[in-house]
C-alpha cells in the first residue's frame, strides 16, 4: 500500500499537467512536469505560500487561467535564453513573486544573469507583484596558502633556511548581469502594481591573504650560537569583484 501511494504521488503531478491543470498545495514546492521547451495548460493554481518552479529548457509559457494566491511564486530556473509567459485570464494576489534570479557564481563556473522574461497578461487582476530578475553573486576569490616557516642552521654543517612569504590572495569574481522583463499588457493595466527588481549581482569577496612564515630562532652550540633565519611577509590582498550591469524594464500596451 506504501509503495502505492508513493507511486501515486510521483505520477500525480504527470496527471494534472495531461488534463491540462496543476495544481500547487499551501506551503510546497513543485516543479512544471515538462520535457520539451514550450507547454500549453488551461489553468496554472498555486495556493498560499506555494511555490511552482520552471525548468531552464522551457522557452514558452502558455497559461488559459493563472491564479496565484497569497505570497504564491512561480521560480525560473536560470538559463540563457529568454522565457515567455502568457495568461489569458488570472489574479496575482498580495506578496505574488515571479523569481527568476541568476545562479551564484563558485570556483567551478561564473555567476549567471538573471532570466530574461517577456510577460504577456491580458485579462489579469494584480493587487501586487514583484518580478525578480536580480544577477547572480559573483564567486569568490581564493584564499592565499601561508608560508612555510624558516629552520635554523646546524651546529656543524646546514644553512639556515628563510620562512615563505604567503600566497597573494585571488579576487572576488564579477556579478552577474540583471535580467531584462518586458511586459505586455492591455492600455488600462496597472503597470504600478508591477515592481521589478533588476540589479546586477553583488561582486564576489575577495580571498584572504596568506600568512608569513614565521622567523626560527637562534641556536645555541657549544662555542657559538647560529643565528636564526628571517621570517617571511604576508601575502597581499585580493581586490572585491565588480557588481554585474543592471537590466531593463520596459512597458509595452497593446
Amino acid at each position: 500500500m506504501r509503495k502505492f501511494v508513493l507511486a501515486f504521488s510521483l505520477f500525480a503531478p504527470l496527471a494534472c499537467s495531461a488534463a491540462g491543470v496543476v495544481h500547487v498545495e499551501a506551503n510546497s514546492v513543485l516543479r512544471l512536469p515538462v520535457k520539451g521547451d514550450s507547454l500549453s495548460l488551461e489553468r496554472i493554481e498555486v495556493a498560499p505560500g506555494g511555490a511552482l518552479l520552471i525548468p531552464a529548457q522551457v522557452k514558452l509559457l502558455k497559461v488559459g487561467e493563472l491564479d496565484l494566491e497569497k505570497n504564491a511564486r512561480l521560480g525560473v530556473f536560470p538559463g540563457e535564453q529568454p522565457l515567455r509567459i502568457e495568461v489569458q485570464h488570472g489574479r496575482f494576489a498580495d506578496g505574488s513573486v515571479i523569481a527568476a534570479q541568476g545562479a551564484s557564481g563558485s570556483f567551478h563556473r561564473p555567476a549567471s544573469a538573471g532570466r530574461n522574461l517577456v510577460l504577456r497578461l491580458q485579462g489579469v487582476e494584480v493587487v501586487n507583484l514583484l518580478v525578480d530578475v536580480r544577477g547572480g553573486v559573483g564567486a569568490p576569490g581564493y584564499d592565499g596558502l601561508d608560508g612555510a616557516n624558516a629552520s635554523a642552521g646546524g651546529c656543524l654543517w646546514g644553512s639556515a633556511q628563510a620562512a615563505g612569504d604567503g600566497q597573494d590572495a585571488g579576487s572576488g569574481q564579477a556579478g552577474g548581469a540583471g535580467g531584462l522583463v518586458r511586459l505586455e499588457v492591455p492600455e488600462r493595466f496597472p503597470a504600478e502594481q508591477v515592481k521589478v527588481r533588476l540589479e546586477g549581482g553583488a561582486g564576489g569577496a575577495p580571498g584572504k591573504p596568506g600568512k608569513a612564515g614565521a622567523r626560527s630562532g637562534e641556536k645555541g652550540c657549544w662555542v657559538y650560537s647560529v643565528e636564526g633565519a628571517a621570517g617571511g611577509r604576508d601575502g597581499r590582498s585580493g581586490t572585491q569583484g565588480a557588481a554585474g550591469s543592471a537590466g531593463r524594464f520596459e512597458v509595452v500596451r497593446f
